[in-house]
């Protein structure tokens, strides 16, 4: 895997602190290996029984271009220090907050992939938590030069919160509408951890339970939000026995570790309207749009 860093020409003018940030890029490469995609498929008993040469389900490059860091270069959380290519934010809580992609072409396994990756925006804002500064992060990931996957991540840091604060922030149960279809997804520790493993992602309140419960202020481990968008892209395509043109999903609340997560779709006129619930609340809310035609 490669990458390089460079700054490119400012997108937008910011009047704060992040503005130099705005517009660095960073350019990544790497292969589709059958291994990664293998064990996500069979990790998630996914109906793909993937080889080479198969179109990669939706989603499963958040497995690839992984950002290898040294100790050193590791924060406290697991996450990467910041101040490389991610701007150096205060707040030190980070979650991955929404997210909005299109699919031009497809990914297949075995493709040799580049990734340019572009920081789009940076603001901050004053919630009822705290202060709050979101990260907008543009990628598009070509084969070839080809156009595969267009996406826009919305990172938000947050400051500290205690346990009571931490719990506070989960909405209250409500009543659900009722979907077209339905699944149960039951997150274990186990399964927190390979899907960690899978993204190289080392933050520690998905497999550190003492961290997660007496730093970070949650009653458990946290479901990851991009596994649960994944296996709500999943049922789309699924349900449907359509390919996804597009997906965008918002994390609602956090979902923990031990109580089962319902998937839920529906159809809709803009595609299928999909939710992750885990006792009568939405965790993560999802719309994917379809192409004509069934899913290859």
């Amino acid at each position: 895997m490669f990458a390089c860093f460079r700054c490119a020409k400012t997108v937008t003018a910011m009047a704060n602190k992040y503005s130099d940030w705005i517009g660095r890029e960073e350019t990544r490469e790497d292969v589709l290996d059958l291994a990664r995609s293998g064990a996500l498929a069979a990790f998630l008993s996914s109906e793909d029984v993937l080889s080479m040469g198969d179109i990669l389900p939706p989603l499963f490059h958040w497995i690839y271009f992984w950002d290898p860091k040294t100790p050193e270069e590791t924060g406290v959380d697991g996450h990467p220090r910041r101040g490389a290519f991610l701007p150096p934010v205060d707040t030190p809580r980070r979650m991955w907050a929404s997210g909005k992609l299109r699919f031009p072409g497809d990914l297949r396994v075995g493709d040799s992939a580049r990734r340019v990756s572009v920081i789009k925006d940076v603001s901050e804002k004053s919630g009822r938590s705290g202060a709050l500064t979101f990260v907008t992060v543009g990628h598009t990931i070509s084969v070839g030069g080809r156009t595969c996957v267009e996406e826009d991540q919305m990172l938000v840091y947050r400051e500290p919160q205690s346990g009571e604060g931490a719990a506070a922030t989960k909405p209250a149960a409500a009543e659900l509408p009722t979907p077209d279809f339905s699944q149960e997804f039951h997150p274990e520790p186990v399964a927190l951890f390979r899907y960690s493993a899978l993204t190289l992602n080392s933050h520690r309140i998905h497999y550190d339970h003492p961290y997660a419960t007496g730093v970070e202020g949650y009653p458990g481990l946290v479901v990851h939000g991009p596994l649960q968008a994944t296996l709500l892209a999943l049922l789309a395509k699924s349900a449907t026995r359509k390919t996804l043109a597009s997906f965008s999903f918002r994390a609602m609340a956090p979902a923990f570790c031990g109580e089962g997560i319902s998937l839920n779709a529906s159809h809709a006129d803009a595609g299928v309207d999909l939710w992750a619930a885990q006792g009568g609340v939405k965790t993560v809310a999802a719309m994917a749009g379809l192409r004509e035609g069934e899913a290859s």
